[in-house]
């Protein structure tokens, strides 16, 4: 029979509610899902009734599908034998679909415990302690056992070295460092005395936080014992070093464990590799690499996928894929992290084709892509305005039961926000919104990006209001959108209301907000007004950059300030701030209208000098200037030499030409032009063929 004080033990899921967490971290509410009121009681009266045969009774094979972890939580806090509530756990485990949560273990451990089933419940301890899938999970655990430590009943359970070996495994797992070293302080206190194993869990779980130091005192400890570090110790201090960047000490301790007798395994070399191409040494990585098989050490999956990462992370893609191939020559079969590693550098080098034909390969072989997989090749599409392959992809993820994420809808948004397609972003918020996912500040920001972008202000700003009402705070980037957009439109005042509100705010002005500004003054001809918002820029310690300089000097050259524009590119290179190509360009382009060709070659050489190249906007204002005074020769020249610097000439670098030469006369020249200008592939506008 069952002792009767079981029957006084309160459920462990109710219990743990009102006790405090043996972390200072607080535990979240776990509390049991309701249930069916009759399902719980449906078994028990099977068991009762039929205890010899109750695994076969058609009543439970009809329960089977329907059962969860929570209805065997109530089942154990009925009248159930210990044996029976033993054989019904691991009955119940072998069905499909089934996985014992903490809860279920925690309210059989009760029963076992109190009728002490000592053997019985060590075995049970441990499957809890293995059933951890989160950090929620191992905190019940730890409250558990404190809860059944301190109960004063007739049977104490005490851990055993193998149980507390476990625990801190899983504590490791989570990084639960402080938890870690309190349960091994417990272990001492109850004079559990730690093995190899508790000694090496402990030296692992501080060097996967980079903890050399206090790792290093558990290694002291295994020699005070009297026992000997193993392969384990020494691999795990190569990935504390390799965590702390130290990738000289990781190397002294690999080359010190044969020395000490220890075998390098797949795993010391896998964290050295890694090790190295976290600190961008990939050529060292790769030698270490192909030495692994002189050692008798085989690469596994993820040591190759070390390899493919940090080659795909330097665009040595060529490389990564000649490594996969061997991998598979190999017979190493990539998992899930190997393919979405290729896919998401394929994807970003616009290998969509190939990208593609991996994830193809990949469900072939049976393999779940993740959604990380999935958004890689999406995102990729997405940033081509590849938009209806994109969403054939989403269909795909779909079809596999892979739900997409925030991020899946961001690269969507963002790319229909790019091909101006708006209204489909917006509906494609209403589908997010739909799945109960949450849009964050960048949803909101590139929907409002799109709005400006097209010109819908009004719903821009409706957008700004649903983002706070849902909690978010615009940030610089926010405001820096509605300011450009503003500006572009001519609504320069309402930007300067909105640049001045910023402060209230609590939004600091960055160089991108006072460059929209600065710009949007100039656009409007208030040149004294941009000059104000840059010495107020500097006051705040806000440091100009070359698209300020660029924007105030296009505004001086408008207003045909050119003398003061080339002061402020002196002013400019004296503070620090390089000019790029466009702000050389702007000022050849106006120093070429005033028909200066000499200033404007000697700006040409400045550019040259700083150590800038010359790009198609710069030789197509030369052209211009060439060909508006019937200098055909001299523009030609140029064509010449753009194409010694593999500078493609663009539509109206072409039209120029071929206007030049039928204001000429000479027609032939004109569609001479025009053949080269098809043959390189720029297609010609209705305005050049009206020439």
């Amino acid at each position: 029979m069952r002792n009767p004080m079981a029957m006084n033990i309160i459920n462990p899921g109710q219990s743990l509610l009102k006790k405090k967490p043996f972390s200072s971290s607080t535990m979240a509410p776990l509390t049991l899902d309701p249930d069916p009121p009759d399902i719980p009681s449906q078994i028990f009266s099977v068991i009762s009734t039929h205890p010899k045969t109750w695994q076969k009774h058609p009543s439970i094979l009809k329960l089977i599908p329907s059962i969860s972890p929570s209805h065997v939580t109530s089942l154990y806090n009925l009248n159930l034998t210990p044996q029976i509530a033993l054989d019904f756990s691991f009955w119940i485990s072998q069905k499909p679909g089934f996985k014992h949560t903490v809860q279920s273990y925690a309210a059989l451990l009760n029963l076992l415990i109190t009728n002490n089933f000592v053997k019985a419940s060590e075995k049970v301890v441990i499957f809890m302690f293995k059933s951890c899938y989160a950090v929620e999970d191992i905190r019940f655990v730890l409250d558990f056992l404190k809860i059944i430590s301190g109960r004063n009943c007739e049977f104490k359970f005490m851990l055993s070295v193998r149980c507390y070996n476990t625990l801190l495994m899983s504590l490791s797992k989570f990084l639960l460092i402080d938890e870690m070293k309190s349960v091994y302080r417990e272990m001492l206190e109850k004079m559990v005395p730690p093995n190899i194993y508790t000694f090496n869990t402990m030296v692992n779980g501080y060097c996967k936080v980079g903890n050399v130091v206090e790792a290093e005192l558990y290694v002291s400890k295994i020699v005070q014992a009297g026992m000997s570090p193993d392969t384990f110790t020494y691999t795990s201090l190569i990935l504390g070093h390799c965590r702390n960047k130290d990738v000289a000490r990781a190397y002294r301790v690999f080359r010190l464990m044969p020395q000490k007798g220890c075998r390098r395994n797949e795993v010391s070399y896998t964290n050295l590799v890694h090790g190295l191409c976290e600190v961008k040494r990939l050529d060292e990585a790769i030698e270490l690499f192909k030495k692994m098989r002189e050692d008798d050490c085989w690469p596994t999956v993820r040591t190759y996928t070390v390899i493919i990462c940090g080659l795909c992370g330097q665009g040595r893609k060529v490389e990564a894929l000649k490594i996969f191939d061997e991998m598979l020559e190999k017979g190493c079969q990539p998992n899930v992290h190997t393919y979405t590693v290729l896919i998401d550098c394929l994807s970003k080098e616009n290998k969509l084709n190939e990208a593609r034909k991996l994830l193809s390969g990949m469900l072939e072989k049976g393999l779940v892509p993740s959604v990380v997989t999935y958004n890689a090749l999406i995102d990729g599409y997405c940033k081509e305005g590849l938009m209806e392959a994109a969403l054939e992809i989403l269909g795909v993820m779909e079809s596999n039961k892979c739900s997409p994420n925030a991020r899946t809808y961001n690269e969507l948004i963002c790319g229909f926000c790019k091909m101006k397609n708006v209204h489909k972003a917006m509906a494609l918020l209403n589908k997010l919104l739909e799945r109960q996912l949450t849009p964050n500040l960048i949803t909101y920001n590139t929907l409002i990006h799109g709005q400006c972008s097209v010109g819908h202000l009004d719903s821009a700003y409706r957008l700004l209001h649903l983002m706070k009402e849902s909690g978010l705070v615009p940030d610089q980037y926010t405001y820096s959108v509605f300011i450009d957009s503003l500006c572009k439109r001519g609504r320069v005042e309402e930007a300067s209301v909105l640049f001045d509100s910023l402060k209230d705010k609590g939004i600091k002005a960055n160089e991108v907000i006072y460059t929209a500004l600065i710009d949007g003054y100039c656009k409007a001809g208030k040149i004294d007004n941009a000059h104000a918002l840059l010495e107020r820029m500097l006051i705040d310690d806000c440091l100009p950059n070359a698209f300020t300089y660029n924007a105030l000097i296009d505004g001086m050259c408008k207003e045909k300030q050119v003398q003061e524009a080339l002061l402020l590119l002196k002013k400019m290179v004296k503070v620090g701030v390089n000019p790029s190509v466009e702000t050389y360009t702007i000022l050849i382009e106006e120093v070429l209208k005033e028909g200066d060709f000499d200033h404007a070659n000697r700006l040409l050489d400045q550019l040259a000098f700083s150590g800038l190249r010359p790009d198609v906007f710069t030789y197509t204002a030369f052209i211009h200037a060439y060909c508006s005074i019937g200098n055909v020769k001299a523009a030609e020249d140029l064509m010449v030499k753009m194409s010694e610097e593999e500078i493609v000439p663009d539509l109206v670098t072409y039209t120029l030409l071929i206007r030049a030469y039928a204001n000429l006369g000479l027609i032939y020249s004109a569609f001479d032009v025009l053949k080269r200008m098809s043959d390189a592939g720029c297609e010609p506008s209705h305005h050049t063929y009206a020439l």
